[in-house]
């Protein structure tokens, strides 16, 4: 390879690489490109004349550039995140769900349907019947413990919290 050849790879390669940061946010493509660029200008000067040293190089400020700057930047360039606690055995109390096998207060042999999948569940006022309504109130590991809906109103069906006076 030409000498000239390999100093236009590291300048036209560490610009495209560069320009890859527009489409790969994250820090490592701007680098290398700068790592790039570098390597080429200091070919153009003169120095680094030998292919093994302009590699070795370009590798160095590369991880460098990495391992010194990235840590700066992403304190000061922060990524949009957003964090939530997840709770889903808080979520799902107090919801409607429909029985489709047979549930009873003994044992957890029946399922309802909630979330779109069938979960293992069992009664809290004996047999329930599937086909019928029933109100999460909480978990036991992973069988719901529900008890059927009552009255006409379903979603009116909440915990009641003690009045204090």
């Amino acid at each position: 390879m030409e000498p000239e050849n390999l100093t236009w790879l590291f300048l036209i390669g560490g610009t495209l690489l560069m320009l890859a940061e527009l489409a790969l946010p994250g820090g490592v493509a701007f680098f290398l490109g700068v790592s790039g660029v570098t390597v080429g200008l200091l070919r153009l000067v003169g120095f680094l004349s030998e292919p093994v040293s302009a590699t070795a190089a370009w590798l160095l400020i590369s991880v460098g550039l990495t391992i010194a700057i990235r840590p700066f930047i992403k304190k000061y360039f922060k990524s949009e995140t957003s964090y939530k606690i997840a709770d889903e055995d808080y979520e799902a109390m107090d919801q409607i769900a429909v029985v489709t096998e047979d549930l009873s207060d003994n044992d957890n042999s029946g399922r309802i349907r909630f979330g779109g999948a069938t979960w293992q569940a069992r009664s809290m006022d004996g047999r329930v019947e599937a086909g019928k309504e029933v109100v999460i109130r909480y978990r036991e590991n992973t069988t719901w413990v529900v008890e059927p809906v009552q009255g006409s109103d379903p979603i009116n069906q909440k915990l009641k919290k003690p009045e204090r006076n």
